[in-house]
């Protein structure tokens, strides 16, 4: 009944390990960690692992923590929509009429949605065996690393199927499943990393605390989420498609949204109950006033509540206690509205597509242009609001810290860099929804652009600082003979010559041992930390990381204080002005076109 003879099991089985993108996401990943561990692979020609162990546990490390979080963002990805699916289309009250039980219902959903990650993580063993030789990591902490990996994905799965469960939409779900799982997700990768020279400490906990908290955590959502499929409250006569917010108000538990008070009519507003005024765009009053929070306000209520919870001590540490760790608290507040931002706009088109109103919503004589920005407006004004709520001890701490009076350009950088994220999340939704044809398509290929476009430029710096470090960054004057001896068409080898005769004093601290790959290395890695903070111009993680702060900021790569540059700051804004200009063109031209109107 729950394995062998388990039919949404197999259903399910047989419908995602078929699918196209399944052998594309399983290229797409061996190939990313492969360039990793390829790029990162130590180039000596002769490699003393007494010496250069500490080097090859950085490499290790590094490939187990990205897979860690790879997966972690994953996991939601597959399992977050798996019973808010059923519910969406029209087949939840079907599924548990059937024989089945619900807790084989429960498992059948949660193996097979993490199968296909399992196959992910497996299949990447034999690339992280290549660094076995290396030495500096023994193989039963390879086991261990990766039996922490499959309990904490386990237990994300989990989290993400109780979510399905409990929401009626999976873009709700989703973003709840993120906001729970993030937390932990960060927390197990520096705790992972803080104890990485706690060797036997770190072994025990992630081989007996680990999965004895994870195996708890799983049975309890395990049974709740049974539990409620056993006597579900969104069926029959109590599943409705639109939800009454008031009578909602009086049941809700906790924080209450009371559309009539600020702030929450900022992002709540009553629905009306008069008529609009002449002028008025009718697509914008109708999103902000019905169509976002038609489906209650419980997901909205539940982000409120668990960002602000986790606000408080970054809050108090960032800003209060160490100013000088202030981008932290930005770079939190910008993930909040990652996750939040595009579920308000990623389903404004689709959901038209899917009702099938787009049709008649373009016959109508409001313009293309009233149609975007009034969805646009709608979502960017709730997301904003919701973001802004993290914002307000920013602007507390000016007034309370002196380390602020004199950083007050750097403070308003702040402000700016969440205002355009805010813009750049829901203009990205927004396309999105106008692209696709489903609401949940639509939401993961906004996720997936979003955290290419934002923290991709993160991990390559990183990257590039921990294995492609510029030897010569204290010494600009060796690369800047290498580079006047090349416009003078000179090969390497007569360079490397030119430099032994000189006396130069190369990498390895020697004079007479200047090779053709020395001065290659020299000059390409002088050429890539010379363009490679460019390609972060549209995250706002490094933009807020190289805001200027009147205050010691010291980097333990550089070994040096770090001031920070205006120039990164400035080409995020601009940027991120020429992104969204180019979606908003290409939005307008593919409404005029019909896009995906009729089909």
């Amino acid at each position: 009944m729950y394995v062998f003879e388990n039919p949404v099991l197999q259903r399910e089985l047989l419908v995602n390990l078929r699918m196209t993108r399944a052998f594309i996401l399983l290229f797409l990943y061996q190939a990313l960690l492969g360039a990793v561990v390829y790029f990162a692979w130590p180039q000596d020609e002769r490699l003393d692992l007494t010496v250069d162990a500490d080097s090859a546990r950085t490499l290790v490390d590094m490939f187990f923590l990205g897979q860690y979080l790879l997966a972690s963002m994953m996991a939601p990805s597959f399992a977050a929509g798996t019973i808010t699916g059923e519910k969406e289309r029209l087949t939840y009250e079907m599924l548990l009429a059937s024989p089945l039980r619900p807790s084989a219902i429960v498992f059948g959903k949660l193996v097979a949605s993490l199968t296909h990650l399992a196959v992910l993580i497996f299949s990447s063993l034999p690339i992280v065996m290549l660094c076995l030789p290396l030495g500096g990591v023994h193989l039963q902490e390879l086991l261990a690393a990766y039996l922490g990996l499959f309990v904490s994905v386990i237990t994300f799965g989990a989290i993400s199927v109780a979510c399905s469960a409990f929401f009626k939409r999976t873009a709700a779900s989703l973003v709840v499943s993120y906001l729970l799982i993030l937390p932990l997700a960060i927390t197990g990768a520096l705790v992972w990393y803080g104890l990485s020279d706690f060797g036997e400490f770190r072994l025990l906990l992630t081989v007996i605390v680990m999965p004895s908290a994870g195996a708890a955590l799983c049975i309890m959502l395990f049974f709740s989420t049974s539990a409620r499929l056993l006597h579900p409250p969104d069926v029959g006569s109590e599943g409705k498609e639109v939800v009454d917010l008031e009578q909602e108000a009086q049941q809700a538990v906790g924080l209450v949204i009371q559309s009539d008070q600020f702030p929450d009519k900022l992002f709540a507003p009553a629905k009306r109950d008069d008529l609009m005024a002449d002028g008025a765009n009718p697509v914008y009053d109708k999103e902000i006033r019905s169509e976002i929070f038609s489906q209650g306000t419980l997901m909205l209520r539940l982000v409120i509540q668990v960002s602000m919870l986790l606000a408080i001590p970054l809050m108090a540490a960032c800003l209060y206690i160490m100013p000088q760790y202030a981008p932290w608290y930005i770079a939190y507040v910008v993930m909040f509205n990652m996750l939040v931002g595009p579920v308000f706009s990623a389903g404004s088109v689709t959901s038209e597509r899917e009702r099938q109103t787009l049709d008649l919503l373009l016959t109508t004589i409001i313009t293309p242009w009233q149609i975007l920005w009034g969805k646009l407006v709608a979502g960017l004004r709730v997301s904003s609001v919701l973001t802004s709520f993290l914002l307000w001890p920013v602007l507390l701490a000016c007034v309370m810290v002196t380390s602020y009076w004199s950083n007050l350009g750097a403070v308003a950088a702040y402000l700016g860099i969440v205002l355009l994220t805010c813009v750049n999340t829901a203009m990205l939704a927004l396309f999105c929804s106008v692209v696709f044809h489903k609401s949940s398509t639509s939401l993961m290929s906004t996720y997936a652009l979003i955290i290419f476009l934002f923290c991709a430029p993160v991990a390559f710096l990183f990257f590039m600082n921990a294995f492609f470090p510029d030897r010569y960054a204290d010494r600009p004057d060796v690369v800047g003979r290498i580079e006047k001896l090349a416009a003078d068409g000179k090969s390497d080898s007569d360079i490397a010559a030119e430099l032994g005769r000189l006396g130069v004093v190369n990498a390895q601290g020697q004079t007479d041992h200047w090779r053709e790959e020395d001065v290659a290395s020299a000059r390409t890695r002088a050429a890539i930390h010379r363009w490679a903070p460019w390609t972060g111009a549209v995250s706002p993680f490094v933009a807020a990381f190289e805001t200027p702060l009147d205050v010691d900021v010291y980097d333990e790569q550089e070994g040096a204080v770090r001031r920070g540059s205006w120039g990164s700051v400035a080409a995020f804004a601009i940027a991120s002005l020429v992104m969204d200009l180019s979606l908003l063109g290409m939005m307008m031209w593919l409404f005029q076109r019909r896009w995906r109107v009729a089909g």
